[in-house]
């Protein structure tokens, strides 16, 4: 009994453990977060609490633009539905095949991706400010690319390896 208790517990947690990027290799064209965010985006979205209920609105306009062949600097304005406005300054950059590094503004440290096929995931955690909600939290975010080149986005947001919030958004190229 106690050799099958072990056996479902291992079960258990390995059952929970994520999908690797790799999983993705190979299933259609490649998601290249640089060329994807070089140019003029927009996004719409919802930030949804931890039951899954929609709690807020949140917009972005983004403009990127290469920076050597490997790099981008985008600049991102998040627009929440109340109004308030955050400006993101990213800067990332290509360090191996399928593998990418940023920083921002409000970034705490650097944050590390990996790509295959449609798929590119990466974490990041968000530097603590005065009066945001949202502060000193870690973000871990699948980006899927979708056959009509728009992407889709979804983003756990913890903290101390809470979850306290998700996010479910779509870009595509600004019009």
């Amino acid at each position: 009994m106690r050799r099958w208790t072990l056996m479902v517990g291992v079960l258990a947690l390995t059952g929970c453990s994520p999908v690797p990027v790799s999983y993705f290799a190979g299933d259609g064209p490649e998601m290249d977060p640089v060329r994807f965010f070089t140019g003029h985006l927009h996004s719409w979205g919802v930030i949804e609490n931890r039951s899954g209920a929609p709690t807020e609105r949140v917009e972005t306009d983004c403009l990127g633009q290469a920076e050597g062949p490997d790099g981008l600097h985008m600049v991102q304005k998040l627009t929440m539905g109340d109004g308030q406005v955050q400006t993101r300054d990213w800067h990332m950059r290509r360090v191996a095949p399928h593998r990418f590094e940023a920083t921002a503004n409000d970034m705490i440290g650097t944050a590390t991706g990996e790509s295959a096929g449609r798929v590119f995931h990466w974490q990041w955690s968000v530097e603590a400010r005065p009066g945001n909600a949202l502060t000193g939290v870690t973000l871990d975010q699948w980006m899927y690319l979708l056959d009509d080149g728009s992407m889709m986005n979804r983003s756990s947001i913890s903290k101390l390896g809470v979850q306290l919030a998700q996010v479910s958004e779509v870009f595509s190229p600004a019009r």
